[in-house]
Order: C-alpha cells, then structure tokens, then sequence
C-alpha cells in the first residue's frame, strides 16, 4: 500500500465517522427537539416520549422535523415563534455533539 493509499483510506475512514456523528447528532437534536416540543404541547409520560420519536421519524422521513413542530404548535395553538423554535434546534443540536463526544 502506497502513501497515497494509506492518506485516501484515512480521509475516507475520518468521513465516515463524521458522517455517523452527523447522523446520531441529528437524531439526538430531534429527539431533544420532540421532548421539548411535548412539554410545550402539554403532553407527558408515554405519549411524550412517542412524540419525540415521531419528530425523529418525521426528520428521516421528510428531512423536516421543524415543519413537524410547527405543523403541531399551530394546531394546538402553541405560541412560539419560527426563530424560537429554530433556536431551540440549534442548541439542541450542539448539546447533542457535546454529549455523544462525551459518550453519553
């Protein structure tokens, strides 16, 4: 095996473990995102937690759990704003990575 070779294999096993951080990043964040969003929906227990497991699948699904969020804040008339709800993504999100790079 080449230098060259030895380089290539490197960079490809690095994008690869980026990738699944990404992946479980993102799946973390909508999970956080669905509790978050229960909570402001009034929903506990059981049904929370299935809740957050739909904005997980809504995400793999349609790549869109703020949509799925939204969709759900309008309808049980939730007040919270687009920027609100993008922040929230957004530290959920760096808490996620913070949290699996801890081994959490």
């Amino acid at each position: 095996m080449t230098t060259f070779d030895k380089r290539e294999e490197g960079f490809e096993k690095q994008f690869a473990h980026d990738e699944e951080l990404k992946f479980k990043a993102t799946a973390r964040r909508d999970r956080l995102l669905g509790q978050w969003a229960a909570e402001k929906l009034g929903i506990t227990g059981a049904d929370a937690d299935a809740y957050a497991k739909s904005v997980v699948v809504a995400d793999i699904e349609t790549h869109d759990p703020f949509g799925k969020v939204r969709k759900d804040f309008d309808a049980k008339g939730v007040q919270q704003s687009d920027e609100q709800i993008r922040r929230v993504m957004t530290e959920l999100l760096a808490r996620a990575v913070t949290e699996i790079k801890a081994g959490k």
